[in-house]
């Protein structure tokens, strides 16, 4: 997918108007975190503009800003604006409150490793000195990071595209796209790569309950670069695999464990089940930062519990609402990757 066909979901705004996304602005010059409001997709598209954390943070958990790779690009940019306006002179005092609100970010999200990683990264990359000048590490470090995740996709997308061939129907789970990341997605990015290079595809979208990632913003991007699409309920696609409308399922992660376990959006893990069924290979595309090494199996991945009223209908109903399941590495046929395509995690 080319460079200026790439929804750009998450930049940096000078005041002066200019758009950043790979280092070159100034930390001199007050900026922002620019995003697309993914809430208010596909009836509207909206940008906010992001500048202290009650925003940053109130963007991440009420998913105006979502997709793993994406949300590590907003952390580290929200940090970013916020040290532009922390109200110290003394060096040290901004050292510590930029750690304070290092920390109140990173704790937003628990499952997508990606938030924590970038935040840390972020952080680490700051250098003493003025506070000017450790202003300008943070948004160089920033940017660098979404200008990695960028090339990263591309990579994804073109190792990826090697598994697919005209006529395929391919199906995905929630929105692993350009809305959800920095540069063209991840499971999504081997599609607008053959797509590209005039490998005719349909893509079958889960809807992807409660939020409707997939109906919402998968089939939106989609239909904007032209790709043909179809939603689906979730619960018919173990249907229209055995249909023979399915030859190959890719998904994205928010985290995986060092032995392959993913962390997925909810309903993955029974896609997987179903593939493996119906004897249909299911990758998992993601860059090697969503790899949590730190962590054996997917036992000890959190899961994100969200509010009941996402699905809460009948008064007096108990609710359970994990945001996300774990797929154990068994029922993963390989992990598309920047680095090529591995059967195990490399």
């Amino acid at each position: 997918m080319s460079e200026k066909n790439i929804i750009q979901p998450v930049r940096w705004l000078d005041d002066t108007g200019r758009i950043f996304v790979s280092p070159g602005a100034a930390a001199d010059i007050p900026g922002m975190v620019d995003i697309i409001d993914q809430t208010k997709l596909p009836h509207r598209l909206e940008r906010l503009h992001l500048t202290d954390v009650t925003a940053v943070c109130g963007a991440i958990q009420r998913l105006s800003v979502r997709g793993a790779p994406a949300i590590g690009c907003a952390a580290a940019l929200g940090l970013a604006a916020c040290a532009q306006r922390f109200r110290t002179a003394d060096p040290e005092a901004f050292l510590v409150q930029l750690h304070r609100t290092a920390d109140t970010i990173a704790a937003e999200r628990p499952t997508a490793v990606n938030l924590a990683w970038a935040i840390r990264r972020t952080v680490a990359a700051v250098r003493p000195g003025t506070i000017r000048e450790m202003q300008q590490c943070l948004l160089d470090e920033a940017l660098t990071i979404l200008a990695d995740d960028r090339a990263r996709c591309a990579a994804i997308g073109q190792h990826g595209m090697s598994l697919l061939k005209p006529g395929m129907g391919v199906l995905t789970h929630c929105n692993a796209g350009a809305l959800a990341t920095g540069g063209c997605g991840t499971a999504l990015a081997p599609i607008y790569t053959a797509w590209q290079a005039g490998c005719a595809l349909h893509v079958f979208s889960d809807e992807t309950r409660p939020l409707l990632q997939g109906s919402r913003l998968t089939a939106w991007e989609l239909t904007a670069a032209g790709i043909p699409v179809t939603t689906i309920c979730d619960s018919m696609a173990a249907q229209v695999m055995r249909e023979g409308k399915i030859q190959l399922v890719i998904v994205g992660a928010d985290r995986v464990a060092a032995n392959g376990d993913t962390a997925n959006k909810i309903g993955t893990y029974q896609l997987a089940i179903a593939a493996r069924y119906h004897r249909i290979p299911f990758y998992v595309a993601l860059p090697e930062s969503t790899i949590d090494r730190t962590i054996p199996t997917g036992d000890a991945i959190p899961i994100e519990q969200r509010p009941a009223d996402e699905i809460a209908h009948c008064p007096g109903a108990a609710i359970y609402n994990p945001a996300f399941d774990v797929t154990p590495h068994e029922l993963i046929t390989g992990f598309i990757t920047e680095n090529g395509i591995f059967s195990a995690i490399p």
